[in-house]
């Protein structure tokens, strides 16, 4: 067939669902001339379901989809997101803690962060270029409940339970936006003469054919790698995380504060994450098995779980372990084979990538999908472009974190090792010690970490700030001043004006956000 007309995704979970959402949502897979969708999940895979972070293009996908906000927030126990903070990242002393908030410093045309950071002091970068930082500390939700749906006063994402998130965007599909939805095992794959896959055959329903296949089937990679022979590049001697010991610590009290941020805590061998939803916790320690054996990280994790957990009983029995190794694809797509979410690659959980790479790359999917077979090779090329730029920055950001630690453990000595780190970085961090980030540096039109996140790392974590032998006019004091003035401003104004995050999901999840007031 010469027209794209049916597209098949093998595989759920997270990645096959926001795929199915967005395809069926652009190309009106509900009408009768619109794209045939047909997704199958294999009833025999369990969803982990250990609590996500994500990013604020959540928000403009769950529209994109169309699914309410307050839907979404009381099916998934999701909660606001504003950012992460980072303990114990630089030296693991009392004062160790920095922010990277998602709202962006003042713009770099009219304003030089790093000289509004002289001119305020010893305040954290993070306090003197943005507000958001201060609302985390405060434990501030991110809007007031006569906002509207998705809209923000200040910029946010999510936390959410990834397997309710799963369940509920399978019934929007289903019942709303027309997915075909097969419950079943794929046992076998049939390729056309040229190579191309020509139908996928199922334990139950036989041959479903299709032109065009999404490989969502995670770390097995069904149909890209053990049909079409696409490797991944493996980054494990960049990044060493390979494990993580995950669990689930419910809350002493239904309506106890839920953080603001992403919790990172160093560890002697990796780090902690901790998310907050509005029913629980959820909480990991990812490690690297080099540098630690599991039963001493579990030791290390369980006494990190007696200190954090306010008396919460501890489910030894429940923690899980889960193995990964970081890497990607650099072709993830393949003839009319496209891998989408841990199909096409995975690093450690750090910085929240995972789900973000799942909308990007469904987005692009929809946004460019060829509407005859003919354009599949120059589409396909577009896409593994792009995607393989973006994997390697994440790879390079990723390592920003490390290379800057002065923790003297095994782990951290043996991330400083510059023959472990990126190329690009290297020369990045040679030319930051002149010039702090600036979005040259950066010049793809949707980069994955703008210039803003490597300043909030970098001068988080104490990275000498480059002295310059003139000043420019947005260098002036006078203008820094004002500025800082304007920023101590909003963020009194915001902090007096916006409620706890418990507060605002029991509104939110009792009625929907209607109009628009206030401080927005």
């Amino acid at each position: 067939m010469s027209e794209l007309k049916h597209v098949v995704i093998i595989g759920g979970g997270t990645a096959g669902w926001i795929t199915a959402g967005i395809l069926a949502a652009d190309h009106r897979a509900f009408a009768d001339d619109g794209l045939e969708i047909t997704l199958v999940e294999s009833p025999n895979i369990p969803s982990i379901g250990v609590g996500e972070g994500t990013w604020p293009t959540l928000r403009d996908t769950l529209q994109r989809i169309g699914i309410s906000e307050a839907e979404f927030l009381s099916v998934c126990s999701a909660s606001f997101k504003q950012g992460s903070r980072f303990d114990g990242w630089v030296d693991g002393g009392a004062n160790d803690t920095y922010y990277h908030p998602f709202d962006a410093p003042p713009g770099e045309d009219d304003f030089d962060p790093v000289s509004l950071w002289r001119a305020s002091g010893d305040t954290p970068f993070a306090d003197a270029v943005s507000s958001q930082a201060a609302l985390c500390r405060n434990g501030r939700a991110p809007k007031q409940a006569q906002t509207p749906p998705y809209a923000a006063v200040a910029n946010y994402a999510y936390h959410l339970d990834a397997s309710a998130l799963a369940a509920l965007l399978t019934e929007h599909c289903v019942k709303r936006l027309g997915v075909k939805l097969i419950r079943d095992d794929v046992v076998d794959t049939a390729l056309s003469a040229d190579g191309s896959v020509d139908f996928v055959e199922t334990r139950e329903h036989g041959r479903i054919g299709g032109q065009l296949f999404v490989d969502c089937t995670g770390q097995q990679a069904l149909l890209i790698e053990k049909v079409m022979g696409a490797q991944a590049t493996d980054v494990s001697d960049v990044l060493f995380n390979d494990r993580a010991w995950a669990t689930r610590v419910p809350y002493t009290d239904p309506q106890a504060e839920i953080a603001s941020q992403t919790n990172s805590t160093a560890m002697p061998a990796g780090w902690v994450w901790d998310i907050a939803l509005q029913n629980r916790r959820g909480v990991g320690y990812v490690f690297s098995s080099r540098h630690i054996s599991e039963d001493a990280a579990q030791e290390q994790f369980l006494a990190y779980l007696e200190g954090a957990s306010a008396g919460a009983k501890i489910d030894v029995d429940g923690l899980r372990l889960l193995k990964f190794r970081s890497g990607y694809r650099e072709t993830p797509w393949v003839r009319n084979v496209v891998a989408i979410g841990m199909s096409q690659g995975f690093v450690e959980p750090l910085e929240a990538s995972a789900i973000v790479m799942v909308e990007l790359s469904a987005a692009m999917l929809s946004d460019t999908l060829p509407p005859r077979i003919a354009q599949m090779a120059s589409t396909a090329a577009r896409f593994n472009s792009r995607f393989a730029y973006r994997w390697a920055r994440i790879v390079d950001f990723l390592k920003l974190h490390y290379v800057l630690s002065k923790r003297m453990e095994p782990f951290w000595s043996d991330h400083r090792d510059e023959v472990t780190w990126p190329k690009r970085l290297r020369e990045l961090m040679q030319r930051w010690k002149d010039m702090p980030p600036s979005r040259e540096d950066f010049v793809q039109s949707q980069e994955i970490f703008p210039a803003a996140s490597y300043a909030y790392v970098l001068y988080g974590m104490g990275f000498p700030v480059p002295d310059r032998p003139h000043l420019r006019r947005k260098d002036s004091p006078e203008r820094a001043q004002r500025r800082l003035s304007e920023i101590a401003e909003r963020t009194e104004k915001m902090l007096g004006g916006l409620p706890s995050n418990r507060d605002l999901l029991n509104q939110v999840c009792g009625h929907k956000l209607v109009s628009e007031i206030g401080l927005r």
